[in-house]
Order: C-alpha cells, then sequence, then structure tokens
C-alpha cells in the first residue's frame, strides 16, 4: 500500500480554501437572505447563517466592518450582503465573509423610520407639552391632502353635515411620490398664515411606501413650528406615522379627523338650549335675590328711623369729647405734681450742702492717693530696685552680672550685680 497518496484533513481543507481564495467570481459576491441564529459577539464580531427557501450559509462580519452598520442585525431580518467565500479549515465548511451589509425592501424603510422617531423625540418634538388644544367651535378650517380622492371627499362631507356653519379651505398638495414631502410642508405653512382655526393633514391609506411623505422629517418639523392646531389623519387606524407623533391629535382616519375637528349641530343647540335654560334660571335666581335684599333694606330701622343714625354718632362723639377732656385734666395733674416735687427737693433747697459734701470728698480722695503712692517713700531715703521694669522684691530675681535700675527720690543709676548673699548663687551660664 503507497501511503503517500493518503493527505490529511488539514490538507485537502486547506487546498479547497485556496482553490476558493483565488476564485475571481468568489472573492466579490452579493447574496439576498434572511439572517438566523444571530449572535453578537463580546469581541464585536457578528456570526449569522443566511437563508433562503432551501438553502441556507454561515457567515461572519468582523468587528472592523461591523462598526460600519447603521443599524442592529437581528434574527429574521432580510438583509443584502457583500463579500467574499472562502473555507473554514478547522471546521471543513465554507462560508461567506461579509463586508458590508443593508436591510433589505421593507425593512431600510422600517429602520429609516425607527431611527427618526427615535431623534425627533429625543428632540422633544412629541412632548404633549407642546401640543395645543383643538378649537371646540371653530369658523374655518383648512384642509392640507389631495385635491381629488376619498380622503378630501369624506372631510368635507362630514364636515358639512356635522357643522354646517363650518368654513373649509382645501389646500391641495401631492401625498405620494418624491416632491410630496416639501409639498405638504409648503401646504402647512400657507394654512398657518391664512388665519384657519385647525388645520387637518392627512391622506387615505396606502402602503407604507404610499404614506412615506408623512415620515419625513420635513413634514413632522413643519407640523411643529406650525401655530395653529394641526389633526393628523393618515392612513388608517393601524397606520402611525412620524406626522401623528408631532401633531397636536391624531385621528384614526381621514373621516375621523373631521368628527374630532367639529361638533355635531344637533349637539351644538342642545349645548345651547342647556345654556338658555341655565342662564334663565341663573337671572331669575339673581333677581329673587336682589328682590330679597331689596325689601329687607325696606324693613330696615334705619330707613324707617333716619334720626337714629345722626343720634348714635353724636352720642359716641360727646363721649369722645368727655373722655378727651378727663385724659387732659389727669395729664396736667400728674405733670404738676412731678413740677411741685422737683420744686420742694433737697438739691435745689440746698445746691451749697451738695458742693461742699463732694469737696470734702474729692480732698480725702487726694490724701489717700498721697499715702499710697510708693514714689513718696522715696523721701525717706528708700530706694526702688527694678530690673527690665519689674520691682525686685528676692534676691533670687537677679543673677551675677545683670544690670540692674535703682532709682532714688532724686535721680535713678543703673549697676552691675557683683555678689549676691543669702541665697543661692546663680550665674547666666547656669540658667
Amino acid at each position: 500500500m503507497d501511503e503517500n497518496k493518503y493527505l490529511k484533513i488539514s490538507e485537502i481543507n486547506n487546498y479547497i480554501k485556496t482553490l476558493l481564495d483565488h476564485d475571481s467570481f468568489l472573492n466579490k459576491i452579493f447574496l439576498r437572505g434572511e439572517i438566523s441564529n444571530f449572535k453578537n459577539h463580546t469581541t464585536g464580531h457578528l456570526y449569522f447563517s443566511l437563508k433562503d427557501d432551501s438553502a441556507r450559509i454561515n457567515a461572519v462580519m468582523f468587528a472592523r466592518d461591523a462598526q460600519t452598520l447603521d443599524f442592529l442585525p437581528s434574527d429574521g431580518m432580510n438583509v443584502l450582503v457583500e463579500g467574499r467565500i472562502s473555507a473554514y479549515p478547522a471546521q471543513g465548511s465554507y462560508q461567506i465573509y461579509v463586508e458590508k451589509m443593508v436591510v433589505d425592501g421593507l425593512g431600510a424603510l422600517y429602520i429609516e423610520y425607527e431611527k427618526l422617531k427615535k431623534r425627533l423625540n429625543a428632540e422633544g418634538l412629541f412632548a404633549k407639552d407642546h401640543k395645543k388644544a383643538i378649537p371646540k367651535y371653530p369658523e374655518k378650517i383648512g384642509v392640507v391632502t389631495a385635491s381629488t380622492g376619498a380622503a378630501v371627499r369624506d372631510i368635507m362631507s362630514t364636515i358639512k353635515r356635522r357643522y354646517p356653519i363650518c368654513e373649509v379651505i382645501l389646500f391641495p398638495s401631492l401625498v405620494q411620490g418624491d416632491s410630496a414631502a416639501p409639498n405638504i410642508a409648503k401646504q402647512i405653512k400657507r394654512a398657518d398664515e391664512y388665519g384657519v382655526d385647525t388645520i387637518i393633514v392627512g391622506r387615505g391609506g396606502g402602503s407604507i411606501e404610499d404614506l412615506w411623505a408623512f415620515n419625513e422629517e420635513i413634514v413632522a418639523r413643519a407640523i411643529y413650528d406650525c401655530k395653529t392646531p394641526i389633526i393628523s389623519a393618515v392612513g388608517h387606524e393601524i397606520d402611525w406615522t412620524i406626522a401623528d407623533f408631532v401633531a397636536d391629535l391624531r385621528a384614526p382616519t381621514p373621516t375621523g379627523a373631521a368628527e374630532m375637528a367639529v361638533p355635531t349641530i344637533i349637539d351644538t343647540n342642545n349645548m345651547l338650549d342647556n345654556l338658555k335654560i341655565r342662564l334663565n334660571k341663573n337671572i331669575k335666581n339673581m333677581v329673587n335675590t336682589k328682590f330679597i335684599a331689596l325689601r329687607n333694606l325696606k324693613r330696615s330701622f334705619v330707613l324707617k328711623n333716619p334720626m337714629a343714625i345722626y343720634e348714635t354718632k353724636m352720642q359716641k362723639f360727646t363721649n369722645l369729647v368727655e373722655q378727651l377732656k378727663q385724659n387732659m385734666k389727669t395729664f396736667l395733674n400728674d405733670k404738676t405734681n412731678k413740677y411741685e416735687k422737683i420744686k420742694g427737693s433737697y438739691i435745689l433747697q440746698n445746691p451749697f450742702n451738695i458742693i461742699e459734701k463732694k469737696q470734702n470728698q474729692y480732698e480725702m480722695l487726694v490724701k489717700t492717693l498721697k499715702l499710697v503712692n510708693p514714689l513718696n517713700i522715696l523721701e525717706k531715703g528708700y530706694s526702688l530696685v527694678q530690673i527690665n521694669n519689674n520691682v525686685i522684691r528676692d534676691s533670687e530675681q537677679v543673677h551675677i552680672h545683670d544690670i540692674i535700675d535703682i532709682r532714688f527720690h532724686q535721680g535713678e543709676v543703673k549697676a552691675e550685680v557683683k555678689e549676691i548673699k543669702n541665697a543661692k548663687i546663680k550665674s547666666k551660664t547656669s540658667k
């Protein structure tokens, strides 16, 4: 047996990989498929399978390429991928190495819808505090929609049937196609400047592509910037567009928008009748209340006895005058008593006795100060000895070679300490 003709598994797998890597067709391949078995690895690499109705292929997208994606892939998502086919020798399988990936068809529109919705919501375009109240009894309503079709007919007929006194003004616009979004935004601005009370913006039902103009940012910002309240009426009840989130009120259908914009004439007449009844009742109650007040006033004691008011006021005035007189008399008596008391005081009667007494006290203080003055002792031959302005009372306060101040009755001298007796001898070096 010739063993040299047998190959290792790794050898044949590497050979197949070489063949695939050198195939120009497989080096630039474009595939459409549905994602399954998706795994977002912690390294940033994406691992998944692409499948169609009858087959599947493994796929990997390395982190450097995955970073370019503007969406997060998930199972069930239809995508278009661009990459190269090569083998993975360790497992003996081939796979596509994805370099670019976009969402296929309707999925791409949905991704764009969600991105814009998230961004505008973060900016506050959907905030409730920005939404304006819809007028209950409008005089003029502007309608921004196509000039033909079921939507405009439904809106017009509903308003005419429910509230015929309201004027409806049509601002015709494209509602589908590439030029629809700018045209809708332009007509919203025209209606806002026209002076209507409410604006209805919308169209009939259709596919997501048909309704896409109402998912454009230019329409969303036109609705947000509009000073007139706006009711959105796009498609059917299950259809939600960006315009619905920004509008002041969202209607499920164009007919529903017309019903929200105006009351019915029957409801209005009923309301007026109720207001008339309430007004008559309130007027009647007010008249009865005023009549009772007038009757009570006519029966009042004041009107029957007008002089009673004067007599009461006069009596009060007399009491105040008497009270004022009494207060003035009390005040004068008090001041007179204080005056007489001051006149009879000892000070005013004997002013010189006070001066003489204070003079004696002054002379006694002077004599006391002279007795306790330490400088007077110096006249008797004593002296005052100090060091650093401190009086020396003990020999232990000084040291040999200290300079001391000796003060006599006449003059003073400085002396150096040569000897200390009756105390332990110290020197400056022993401190």
